[in-house]
């Protein structure tokens, strides 16, 4: 069986090893640019050892951020600070990812440091939201507009043009953001999604702009480039998404060119009862891997390395993505290389800090 630190082939790129860091939102940009902070803070996770390095939700359109200081791809202007981040990433080994979003009701909120619970006011910075259904995520938050079906075009549009973009900045990954309560997923859950129309209703109807987007951003994502979609399998909550529909729906993003599935879980709403526990997610990457023939990605308090190389060794997933842990520790990976006894190069610049062979 693989393990943590053998090669894994998606398409026509090879990742070093089987560690991903996961989007992180830095709320740090300036009017959707990355900034200094960004250049260093993924920098570091490459020198770190990371296979692959992406980067936090990219907002497609300016209205699709989660907040006034996300990033984001919805102009040509954003390409070139992206592009900077991209070549220190490789010139350290690793690949560069992006994942393409559009937060739907949830935007328009303060960074998480501040009061999360409301929605800006546009005195505030803030901007009208959308979504599927006139739904508020949750009390405080305003209620979002519906969606016309013109609109629901230009979205999925924005998505296309987001992926130009991250291509001419260089990223040799993509990932679409499908889960967490924002908008894709707003649209799969019918917690969220109270539409009559042909995207509402039905699981075929709730699914077909994750479908339709999926093959527009494929057919100018080139073909030996790898697409990911992140997924949460699960509302945790009776009557929303569920693991069965997940399923279906990977079932139909696979032959539409998709590599691989992220699995991660929730967000739908604010009150879901989630059992938090040391890899809580990873059994879903496991049973979409088995059931679907597809490869997946686990993530979710993966903290040490012997828990993240089981995950690997056991087939559970293809690929364990790191949030938190990697944020506390950026050169976990050649921590873990260490203790899993596994031979990886370390930056020449730290060779003296390397532990003996």
């Amino acid at each position: 069986m693989p393990h943590l630190f053998e090669p894994l082939t998606l398409r026509g790129v090879t990742l070093r090893n089987r560690i991903a860091v996961s989007p992180m939102c830095q709320y740090s940009c300036e009017d959707g640019r990355a900034t200094d902070w960004h250049l260093v803070h993924y920098g570091s996770r490459a020198t770190g050892g990371a296979g692959l390095v992406l980067t936090e939700a990219a907002a497609v359109t300016p209205q699709g951020r989660i907040s006034p200081r996300d990033l984001g791809v919805w102009n040509d202007d954003q390409i070139e600070p992206l592009a900077r981040i991209v070549h220190f990433i490789a010139s350290q080994g690793s690949v560069a990812g992006i994942q393409l979003a559009h937060a739907g009701r949830k935007a328009s909120t303060p960074p998480p440091w501040e009061n999360r619970a409301i929605t800006l006011t546009e005195a505030d910075g803030g901007w009208p939201v959308v979504a599927p259904s006139a739904l508020p995520f949750d009390r405080g938050c305003s209620v979002p507009t519906a969606l016309t079906e013109e609109g629901i075009r230009e979205i999925g549009e924005a998505f296309v043009q987001g992926a130009r973009r991250a291509l001419l900045a260089g990223f040799r990954v993509v990932e679409i953001h499908a889960a967490h309560g924002y908008l894709l997923h707003q649209f799969l859950s019918p917690l969220s999604n109270r539409r009559t129309d042909q995207y509402g209703g039905s699981f075929e109807n709730r699914s077909r702009l994750l479908r339709e987007i999926v093959a527009a951003v494929r057919n100018v994502w080139p073909e030996e480039l790898p697409l990911l979609v992140r997924i949460s399998a699960t509302d945790w909550v009776e009557g929303g998404w569920d693991l069965e529909q997940s399923l279906e729906m990977v079932r139909q993003l696979l032959p539409l060119g998709v590599e691989l599935i992220d699995c991660s879980s929730g967000g739908s709403v604010p009150d879901a009862k989630i059992p938090l526990g040391p890899s809580y997610q990873a059994r879903f990457a496991e049973q979409i891997r088995r059931e679907s023939g597809g490869m997946s990605g686990a993530v979710g308090l993966i903290t040490s390395p012997a828990q993240a190389d089981q995950i690997i060794r056991s087939g559970q997933a293809d690929l364990v993505l790191l949030g938190r842990e990697l944020l506390r520790d950026p050169y976990w990976p050649l921590r873990a290389a260490r203790e899993l006894g596994q031979a990886v190069q370390w930056p020449v610049q730290y060779l003296r800090a390397a532990p003996a062979a």
